[in-house]
């Protein structure tokens, strides 16, 4: 097997852990678990977190609620070099994100498979940077190109610290699902680097326009869905039954809801073009599948009173479309002859 074939198949294995990754990150907030290890990287001071509560010092709550207070003030000062002062106030003068959960052993070992999982991502990243360093004299762009994606999963992995310390903040959660999604896009250019020429040729004229606004709507979503979540975790704390979420969480869900007619419209026009270009229909088909697949898994939460098993995967179904319009966008205009030896 040659050489870029195997930097081929390992950038590609690592893409598919990272939207893995992405998948339990949806089981984490679906079940609860964004706080179930109050601190980082470590869970309850332990590498290995503990099963019951006895395990715990009995001012443990304290502990670990100073802990992040400690951490905070720390980002505080980063927040306000940058200009940022209102939100490092904020941070430090918001009792609610001080106050720490009870223990939970379910919701604890979720979190750190999570976490485990984010760590053997950080390693597979290394080894794509690692291996694409054999190409520096042949195809510098490549280990540029990995070294940007390992920059970018260390700043995740502690913007994902912050996101514990500052409680399930939600603009922190918003942060740290953009650059996943970055992240995503990053890692499927260089797949599509490593497996074309530079042979070029080009689909019917005006495809590429539809794609970037296709883009552009499913990016709002997943956005506004952000937003969504972050309501029904507070939403979940103070109702018991699920079927009184959806209406509790107000203008944010009709805005999220409503907005999907602007996804639903835009695609329709999208795939009027592709209809007539000379793109593989598989291709095609397999995009109006994850559409479908992503607005019936957000109809379901809608009118199913939010089942558990549906969060993460309608969160999975958004960013895999997400992922797929920018590797069709990146396909429209260039030809992709393998040149995998």
């Amino acid at each position: 097997m040659g050489a870029n074939r195997r930097f081929y198949r390992l950038t590609l294995s690592t893409l598919v852990a990272v939207y893995l990754l992405i998948l339990v990150g949806g089981i984490v907030r679906s079940t609860g678990s964004g706080m179930g290890c109050p601190d980082w990287p470590k869970c309850f001071g332990q590498w290995v977190p503990p099963t019951s509560v006895e395990e715990l010092p009995e001012n443990y709550k304290e502990i670990y609620s100073d802990y992040r207070h400690q951490k905070n003030i720390k980002f505080a000062k980063y927040l306000r070099a940058v200009g940022f002062n209102q939100t490092a106030n904020q941070i430090l003068s918001d009792e609610s994100i001080r106050e720490e959960a009870d223990f939970n052993a379910v919701k604890t070992w979720i979190e750190y498979i999570n976490r485990l999982m984010g760590a053997v991502i950080g390693l597979l990243i290394f080894a794509v940077f690692a291996y694409s360093l054999r190409f520096r004299s042949t195809n510098r762009r490549w280990p540029i190109l990995a070294f940007i994606i390992f920059v970018l999963v260390v700043f995740q992995g502690w913007i994902g610290s912050i996101v514990v310390s500052t409680n399930l903040t939600p603009w922190t959660i918003t942060v740290h699902m953009f650059l996943a999604l970055v992240i995503v896009c990053l890692l499927i250019y260089l797949v599509y680097q490593i497996g074309r020429t530079t042979e070029r040729r080009f689909y019917q004229q005006g495809i590429f326009p539809w794609l970037l606004a296709s883009m552009a709507t499913v990016l709002v979503q997943i956005l506004l869905g952000t937003q969504v979540r972050e309501v029904l975790d507070q939403v979940s704390i103070q109702l018991a039954n699920r079927a009184e979420w959806i209406e509790a969480i107000g203008i944010t869900f009709v805005i999220h809801r409503t907005f999907s007619w602007i996804v639903v419209v835009v695609h329709v026009g999208l795939f009027m073009k592709l209809r007539k270009s000379d793109m593989d229909k598989h291709f095609v088909l397999t995009l109006f599948l994850l559409i479908l697949g992503t607005l019936i898994s957000g109809i379901g939460m809608a009118y199913f009173a939010v089942p558990p098993f549906l969060q993460p995967l309608h969160l999975l179904l958004a960013t895999v479309t997400f992922g797929y319009q920018f590797l069709l966008a990146l396909r429209v205009n260039t030809s992709l002859k393998p040149v995998l030896s």
